[in-house]
């Protein structure tokens, strides 16, 4: 990290977290009638339409996928402007229901488990514990794309915006450890949020990821995105960045770390968030599965819709965004209507951010139906030309494919 930056990660810390930045708080939420206008979001299974709104704190115009706990999506538009994405189209995923103010002053951070010495630490300690870090890295739901399964599966219908990425400050998770102590025996850490869970009997929301994931150097215990301090919405004061892997682990509004010495049997890593082992159909039952945990390449075209208009004749530009998932993006390829064209790939921000990529074909003459990018990683993982479905919609990666007409 260049000095700059270590000022920069300083001026924030301390406007944000130590030097009387009180708190956050969350305006009333948006009400039905306050919706703005409908987008179609072309999902094949189900009710497509969706409303459009600003009312929202701290947000631009996003898609409303749920009021309570909020769960809001991107319009494709947002991203056709470059490779972060502003905290105000960003989007917004909460399973349970968070709290509507924080105080930074009585915030603390319990440490415990099979650590040597459990911790209550303020948002000071926090600040305090390690070098301060700047991570760009996009931050996705595992059901990114679920509403564009085929046949329909369950869960929120998201279309394809349920993703976004940011430059997230902070410190590293594995200095925060060192201050507790890891002890002998340990396997994985888990954490929980301020979020609590909106019926009697359900379970918090709890994830855990293992040992030497926590230990990596940019795993992060972070306070700011994009150079501002955390919005509520996305999980002031405190939330973990675990860069290539899925948003499920990075819980918001962070308020325990917990060491553990064996599997983690809690709901929402021993039930939920998985998908089958191995391929599946949807007639299949009880089939073996695993823990949703890192992402996989994807890749989009955002400079034209699908049924777009191009003129006839003219050369066709087309742009867009790609990302390596786990890995480094390795390249782009235009594909569809018997081409397989490299894309030209923009600036390089990090093995974990969105990629900026653009083609130019000669004269169209006719129309492009079925025409989409094709990302490959530095592992060699290459997006699939079919759906590999599972029932939870889950690590979408087809090719997404649009149709241009010419005019």
């Amino acid at each position: 990290m260049t000095k700059p930056e270590q000022d920069a990660g300083a001026r924030l810390t301390r406007r944000a977290l130590i030097a009387g930045a009180g708190g956050a708080a969350l305006a009333a939420p948006v009400l039905a009638q306050e919706l703005g206008q409908m987008i179609d979001l072309g999902l094949p299974g189900g009710p497509s339409l969706r409303p459009l709104t600003p009312a929202f704190p701290g947000k631009g115009e996003m898609i409303v996928q749920r009021i309570r706990p909020p769960l809001l999506e991107t319009p494709m538009e947002a991203f056709s402007e470059g490779t972060i994405t502003p905290n105000d189209r960003m989007f917004v995923r909460w399973n349970w229901d968070m709290p509507s103010a924080v105080k930074a002053a009585d915030h603390r951070v319990a440490v415990g488990g099979a650590v040597k010495a459990p911790l209550s630490l303020t948002l000071d300690d926090i600040a305090n514990a390690g070098e301060h870090v700047e991570v760009t890295a996009i931050n996705q739901c595992a059901g990114n794309g679920r509403g564009l399964s085929e046949p329909r599966v369950t869960g929120t219908q998201w279309g394809n915006g349920a993703m976004g990425c940011a430059k997230w400050t902070g410190v590293r998770l594995k200095d925060v450890l060192a201050k507790a102590g890891v002890a002998a025996g340990a396997t994985r850490v888990r954490f929980a949020g301020l979020d609590v869970p909106l019926t009697d009997g359900a379970p918090q929301f709890i994830k855990s990821i293992p040992l030497d994931i926590a230990m990596r150097d940019d795993v992060l215990v972070a306070w700011g995105m994009n150079g501002e301090p955390l919005p509520l919405l996305h999980g002031y004061p405190l939330r973990i960045v675990v860069p290539g892997w899925f948003s499920t682990y990075w819980v918001k509004m962070l308020s325990t770390i917990e060491v553990l010495t064996g599997e983690d049997d809690s709901y929402y890593v021993a039930k939920s968030y998985r998908m089958p082992a191995a391929p599946i159909t949807p007639d299949d039952k009880d089939f073996p599965t695993v823990s949703i945990t890192t992402m996989p390449p994807r890749a989009f075209i955002t400079s034209h819709a699908d049924g777009a208009a191009l003129a006839r004749g003219k050369p066709l530009a087309l742009e867009g965004i790609a990302m390596g998932g786990d890995a480094a993006l390795a390249r782009v390829d235009l594909v569809g209507q018997g081409l397989e064209l490299p894309c030209e790939l923009g600036p390089d921000e990090g093995r974990y951010a969105f990629r900026r990529w653009s083609v130019t074909l000669p004269a169209v003459m006719q129309d492009l139906a079925g025409i989409g990018v094709r990302a490959a990683n530095a592992n060699g993982i290459v997006q699939p030309e079919t759906l590999v479905w599972n029932p939870s919609g889950y690590a979408r990666n087809v090719i997404e494919r649009i149709t241009l007409r010419a005019q």
